[in-house]
């Protein structure tokens, strides 16, 4: 769903049997740049007016085919807010009335006055573009809020990357997430995981540089009651553990090359063997490895399989670095800060101008988790605590921002200071900044900022 961005993109809708009525208000409206459309033909017009339907409708009440109440009545079936002014040649008090109760927006006489039209139209209109508006943003928000691991973020490169895991999500195809060391590499994981027809299944990870390289392989692939030293009873692996679901191998680099050949024959046949058994167990899994090095220059050095990495490299699906996405920055720290906040029951404090700058100027080495940390030591010891000495000596605008990304972060940053200080009040913020609504709502829309992240909570 797209909100057309300015009043030029509306449209109204004008139904009245007497031709000439129509003509003068769509010249009237035109001549003002707005788009209208005339009609003597009420009949059928509601089912065309979508909930989505970027208009407001003018229309008369004494119609011989259907009345102007009636089709209003079958307007506000399809759509209760959308707005509809209603025209008629006998003042009735009454029936005015009437009319505003059942949900007219409102209710001129005949012969009509050009500047107070004008002006009754572009408040619907405003009205409107305020009612698609917030229908988005809560659409948005709902998009947010599902269940289960989530990947924040509008940047080009998490949008690229969050395209090839939605064409891939309830495909059979292994994964190779690749990805620099606090990326959130497991998230990932997760999320494939989770957004899948296997999410009912096990999700089972295993880091493979934590584990001795004497005992990885019956972690793996299990082992039977004596098969070797110290195996008492039979040892279920992780690849069985996980059939149906999802086996999530981490720093697979780190993997020995006497492993791997067994690694790539059970990725191949789909099959497993404990230890110590000659029995195959069939494997309905998904296999998704991650890793934060070049496998391909493992694999010139001897130090990685080249066949294991083409057959783990299907779907590659590379997580940007925290410094490639500083736009995505802020969303990020909020967000961990409320979980922090949340956790912990520590009230929600706001950053300042020079907290920001810090948080998109500094190149993060150790990417989310590194902000991820900092989030929570600010809700925890507050801002001039959790930054002091942190991030090192960061100028106050990275270098490489251009002058229109600098005006940008500074606006954002206003606006942000103004919503939180305003407790996500728009009216307050409206006045604050001395932004008309539109403008404000356009800015916040441009920035991914929703207010209800600013309402503070004492509970």
């Amino acid at each position: 769903m797209s909100v057309p961005n300015s009043i030029q993109d509306y449209s109204v809708l004008i139904i009245d049997d007497e031709p000439h009525i129509g003509t003068v208000l769509v010249q009237l409206f035109e001549l003002e740049g707005i788009k209208a459309l005339a009609t003597t033909e009420p009949k059928g017009i509601a089912k065309h007016l979508h909930k989505d339907w970027a208009g407001m409708v003018i229309s008369d009440v004494n119609m011989p085919q259907l009345d102007g109440i009636s089709l209003m009545q079958q307007i506000r079936l399809q759509d209760p807010d959308l707005p509809v002014v209603l025209l008629t040649g006998f003042g009735d008090i009454a029936m005015a009335v009437n009319a505003l109760k059942q949900g007219a927006y409102d209710f001129l006489e005949k012969p009509f006055n050009n500047e107070h039209i004008l002006d009754v139209v572009k408040r619907a209109l405003d009205k409107r573009s305020l009612t698609l508006e917030n229908r988005k943003l809560k659409k948005d928000l709902e998009s947010q809020s599902v269940p289960g691991p989530r990947i924040l973020g509008n940047s080009v490169g998490i949008n690229r990357m969050r395209h090839i895991i939605d064409q891939v999500i309830d495909t059979p195809a292994d994964v190779l997430i690749e990805g620099e060391t606090g990326t959130g590499k497991e998230l990932v994981a997760r999320y494939l995981h989770d957004h899948s027809s296997r999410s009912q299944a096990n999700f089972v990870a295993i880091n493979c540089g934590a584990i001795p390289e004497n005992l990885i392989e019956s972690e793996l692939f299990g082992a039977e009651a004596g098969a070797f030293t110290g195996v008492d009873k039979m040892r279920i692996g992780k690849f069985e553990y996980a059939n149906g679901g999802t086996l999530f191998l981490d720093e697979i680099e780190s993997t020995p090359l006497s492993l791997q050949v067994k690694l790539l024959r059970v990725l191949e046949d789909r099959k497993v063997e404990r230890l110590g058994s000659n029995k195959s167990i069939s494997l309905d899994i998904r296999v998704i490895a991650a890793t934060k090095v070049d496998l391909k220059s493992l694999c010139d050095t001897g130090e990685f399989r080249q066949d294991l990495l083409y057959r783990l490299n299907l779907v590659t699906v590379p997580i940007p670095p925290l410094r490639d996405r500083r736009e995505d920055i802020p969303l990020l720290f909020l967000h961990f800060a409320r979980v922090a906040s949340a956790r912990y029951h520590k009230a929600l404090i706001a950053l300042n101008a020079e907290q920001n700058a810090i948080l998109t100027s500094h190149d993060w080495p150790g990417n989310v988790r590194e902000l991820r940390n900092l989030a929570e030591r600010f809700v925890l010891l507050g801002g001039e605590a959790a930054f002091a000495g942190t991030l090192g000596n960061t100028p106050s605008l990275h270098s490489s921002m251009s002058l229109l990304q600098r005006v940008e972060f500074f606006e954002r940053v206003l606006i942000e200071e103004a919503l939180s200080h305003n407790k996500g009040s728009i009216k307050q913020t409206m006045e604050q900044l001395e932004l008309p609504r539109k403008t404000l709502y356009d800015k916040m829309r441009k920035y991914d900022l929703d207010r209800k992240q600013y309402i503070n909570s004492d509970d």
